[in-house]
């Protein structure tokens, strides 16, 4: 049980599940078999989410009702809609899943009815949609013409810049009994006045071919960000769909879980100067959750990082990059925790004892760390003593050149130890 979707953009093949969703498939096949969809325009385009038609006039005409069912058009407007079980078992997973487009019904918010239109997801595991659209088929051929309707060009409501239509449809199989009243046209019907009324660029035209490169990569990437906000206002990500995301912080996922921060430091640092680079960890186990925030110091060696780094191969795992706006809730985390990390950069102390040991070295005294513990010195030229109970929480570092090993003065008894040093830190 399929049907060929003849669009201006290459041939789409759909399968139908006519056991799971059997009313839905009956309605689908018979507006085929009029010619229902022809000169559909496809629209509320959403990069990596869905696009949706099935309207014959489109949302943009005035005289649009939105469609209508089968019965609706053989038996009357009191039918245009009808009602639709939403199946538990089938999942928006794949891309190329094909729902009917519902609403909530006026007199049972429970119930969900449809009419004509349908949508294609052009992105996997779309949970959101589960419940809402009604499941009644797959994509099985013509992948890449989703792939060109996902790269299209689009205006702010998802419409494309140049016009997607449905040009025709072909029955391949239909199991369901045709209604005594239905009668399937011998030929494809010309466009009606009110479906050419809503042509923009026609598919047969280019856009304009004055527009410089720069100029289409701009107008493309106002449109990845538009359609990217509009989904995320959808599912809650984002307040409002213009809200302004930070632009110079990368979010990397699909990372293996062996990667580590100076990896992602070491590739990512030829796009320019990195602010910071954590792949964020499990709190209590430690382990990798396969995910990172890069921020970079200027927006567009982001923007370059983008463009260029989406799919890479990184430690066998081919990676997803994005800006941070499409996970707003993990990197406002992140970012909160990174404010705090800056603020303790300053040794044990933290930035505020930076003036308090800037006092301390105007006197004569630096600091080492032994074992663990942090002290004052007193740099008499001749030996540097460390007494490990003077402030040993100030936080204030100097690296010791010369000796490999510190003195410390035992305060009972003000003998002269040594022990060799642990660690040394640069002066702040």
């Amino acid at each position: 049980m399929s049907v060929l979707l003849e669009t201006s953009l290459g041939d789409i093949v759909i399968d139908l599940l006519v056991d799971d969703a059997p009313k839905a498939c009956d309605n689908f096949l018979k507006l085929c078999k009029l010619k229902y969809y022809n000169f559909s325009p496809i629209h509320s385009v959403q990069k990596n989410f869905t696009f949706q038609t099935g309207d014959p006039l489109g949302p943009d005409a005035p005289e649009s009702d939105g469609g209508s069912s089968v019965w609706g058009l053989l038996d009357g407007p009191s039918k245009r809609t009808f009602p639709l079980q939403v199946s538990r078992k089938l999942k928006h997973l794949e891309r190329g899943t094909v729902s009917m487009a519902t609403v909530p019904a006026k007199n049972d918010p429970d119930q969900r009815i449809a009419a004509s239109q349908f949508i294609i997801t052009l992105g996997e595991n779309l949970d959101y949609l589960d419940g809402k659209a009604v499941i009644f088929g797959k994509v099985v051929e013509g992948f890449e013409v989703l792939e060109k309707i996902n790269e299209s060009f689009i205006d702010d409501r998802g419409r494309p810049l140049k016009d997607i239509r449905i040009r025709h449809t072909t029955v391949l199989d239909d199991p369901f009994d045709d209604p005594p009243n239905l009668v399937e046209p011998p030929e494809s019907p010309v466009p009606s006045k009110a479906q050419l009324a809503t042509v923009r660029i026609a598919d047969d035209e280019d856009l304009d071919d004055d527009m410089d490169e720069e100029a289409m990569d701009k107008l493309r990437r106002e449109r990845e960000a538009r359609a990217q906000a509009l989904t995320l206002e959808m599912v809650g990500d984002l307040p409002f769909a213009d809200v302004k995301p930070p632009e110079n912080i990368l979010f990397v996922c699909k990372l293996n879980p062996v990667t580590q921060d100076e990896d992602l430091n070491l590739i990512f640092s030829r796009f320019g100067t990195i602010l910071s680079c954590e792949v964020i960890r499990d709190k209590r186990t430690g382990d990798s959750l396969q995910y990172a925030f890069i921020e970079f110091e200027e927006q567009k060696d982001c923007e370059q990082a983008y463009f260029k780094m989406q799919g890479v191969l990184i430690d066998d795992h081919r990676i997803h990059v994005d800006f941070s706006q499409s996970v707003s809730k993990l990197s406002e985390s992140w970012r909160n925790s990174t404010v705090t990390k800056r603020r303790e950069r300053g040794g044990f102390g933290g930035v505020a004892d930076l003036e308090a040991k800037r006092a301390l070295r105007q006197i004569g005294l630096a600091f080492v760390e032994i074992e663990g513990v942090e002290a004052p010195v007193e740099m008499d030229g001749i030996d540097t003593a460390v007494d490990p109970i003077a402030g040993a929480h100030n936080g204030i570092h100097e690296e010791i050149h010369g000796e490999k090993e510190a003195v410390t003065r035992t305060v009972n008894d003000d003998s002269i130890q040594r022990s060799p040093i642990l660690q040394t830190k640069d002066v702040l």
